[in-house]
């Protein structure tokens, strides 16, 4: 793995793929630092750029926007109190009230070094972990590789914010999508007798709509319920002191290495992301520090929990992603549509058979590492003024960036009427309260789901083989697990709020029999 790696370097250390390295954290940076925008925007915008580059080229540039955009979330949350991204929602508590103090350049400094160390912690993960799972995962047939994405799919939609049903429901949806036009066996399925629905249907157009075009709608729709955003901005002539920022992290050692373990483990798990890692080590830091009551005031302590957890997700998700070519998140599943579009599937045995192009992401990660901090140094004045954009110069640029990067794909207008239908259904969903997560990963998994479940049923024709080798009976085992852990909870919830609601009911009953 030494020599691939070097072989990795020296290739990803080419000046053209350092530019796209450089390019990427740049936008991803500019991305995450504008509010609504998002890191998985971000990556969807940049994606049709790489379909004419080699795959290192293209994978370091989409590596450099992830490793930026997670990074960037906190320059609108330090000088604006809104979140640039979902993952950087807990940087607010204490970024924004340090900023409020006369201190952003600190509070940013912290973030910044914070993602860097977190960064830097994760790849140390990625590289120990992530080949000892796939050598593991060699031993899987198409049997365990199914129950596997049956696990992942129902774990997802159990994470959906109590909302199980609607998730199984997106999940299903997505698989649905998948199974339009062609089957592997030539057979034309649910082409409803029109004769463009029997290509089916490409993955990136259908993300894009889903997920992108759906945000930048419910964006347009809260451009009039959002004038005081203009309320409370920080002066943004800043300055870093840096001596002081060294001070502060070398007295959070252990909230860095914690809130960084935190983070690299929590995107390892399929479905959950930055928000939930965010989220996990602020509270782990608030429950073990000796002052938890300053926490929300402005300390360091949350802004570099959050900030390091946040940016330790970007090597995590990559371990199920290239180990079980299971996509951590949504930006690892785009991630993964870069590989599968120049012919690289990822799993286990990508290790074996493209250990340089595995070691170009150990390094286009390293080196992005670097190049953010450079670029938040150097250019956080800048960045801070471009989280005042706003969205009405915001949106329709992202939406003509998005049609054009789906005509791309194929030079074919059918993918911009099928990123317009499907960000129609997206923002429908969503306002329905169903999770997109699911639905995309089902988009994205549904095909490998197909192939391996029929793969399995030609090697041995009964179904009762998937539930009597172990590895795929523990799969299923952990499906229904998950789904009843989730029903669990609900209920858990509901009992939670009907004594409540009685509560708050009885002193009004009283009240009307006084009168």
């Amino acid at each position: 793995m030494g020599d691939s790696f070097l072989q990795a370097l020296i290739q990803v250390s080419d000046i053209h793929t350092l530019f796209l390295i450089f390019a990427g954290v740049l936008f991803g940076i500019i991305g995450g630092s504008i509010p609504g925008f998002t890191v998985t925007m971000a990556i969807l915008v940049v994606f049709p750029f790489t379909f004419s580059m080699d795959p290192i080229s293209g994978i370091a540039l989409m590596v450099a926007v992830f490793v930026g955009g997670y990074s960037g979330g906190i320059v609108s949350g330090v000088m604006l109190g809104i979140p640039g991204t979902p993952s950087s929602i807990t940087t607010v508590y204490d970024g924004y009230p340090m900023a409020k103090k006369g201190e952003p350049g600190r509070a940013l400094g912290i973030g910044m070094l914070a993602s860097f160390f977190g960064t830097l912690i994760s790849i140390l993960m990625l590289i120990c972990f992530g080949p000892l799972i796939a050598k593991f995962s060699m031993n899987f047939r198409p049997w365990e590789i199914t129950a596997l994405i049956v696990f992942t799919l129902t774990l997802v939609a159990g994470l959906s914010n109590g909302a199980l049903l609607k998730g199984l429901m997106a999940a299903a949806i997505g698989l649905f999508i998948t199974t339009v036009g062609f089957d592997r066996n030539s057979n034309l399925r649910f082409d409803f007798g029109f004769d463009f629905l029997s290509g089916g249907f490409e993955i990136l157009p259908v993300m894009i709509g889903i997920f992108a075009f759906s945000q930048l709608m419910d964006n347009v729709q809260s451009l009039n319920s959002n004038n005081s955003q203009a309320q409370g901005k920080i002066d943004t002539s800043l300055k870093i002191p840096f001596r002081k920022i060294l001070i502060d992290l070398s007295r959070q050692k252990i909230n860095v290495i914690r809130s960084s373990i935190i983070g690299g483990l929590v995107g390892a798990l399929p479905g959950t992301g930055g928000t939930v890692a965010n989220f996990l080590s602020y509270d782990q830091a608030k429950k073990l520090s000796r002052h938890p009551e300053k926490f929300g005031t402005g300390i360091p302590d949350g802004i570099i929990a959050s900030e390091a957890s946040n940016s330790a997700v970007a090597g995590g998700a990559f371990i199920p992603t290239l180990a079980l070519g299971i996509p951590g998140d949504l930006p690892m599943a785009i991630m993964m549509g870069v590989l599968i579009l120049h012919g690289i599937t990822p799993g286990p045995l990508m290790f074996e058979q493209n250990p340089i192009l595995v070691g170009s992401i150990y390094a286009s990660l390293l080196i992005a590492a670097f190049v953010m901090v450079l670029c938040q140094i150097f250019l956080m004045r800048w960045f801070a003024k471009i989280s005042n954009i706003p969205q009405q110069v915001l949106v329709p640029s992202v939406l003509m960036l998005c049609a054009i990067g789906s005509f791309a794909l194929n030079n074919n207008l059918f993918d911009v009427w099928v990123l317009f239908t499907f960000g129609i259904i997206g923002y429908l969903l969503c306002k329905s309260g169903v999770p997109l997560t699911p639905l995309i990963l089902g988009v994205v998994l549904g095909n490998n789901l197909e192939t391996q479940m029929f793969r399995a049923l030609e090697l041995d024709p009964s179904w009762t083989t998937f539930f009597t080798r172990p590895f795929s009976a523990f799969f299923f085992a952990l499906a229904l697990a998950s789904v009843m852990f989730s029903i669990f909870q609900n209920r858990k919830a509901t009992r939670t709020i009907k004594p409540r609601a009685t509560t708050e009911a009885q002193p009004q009953i009283g009240v009307t029999n006084e009168k």
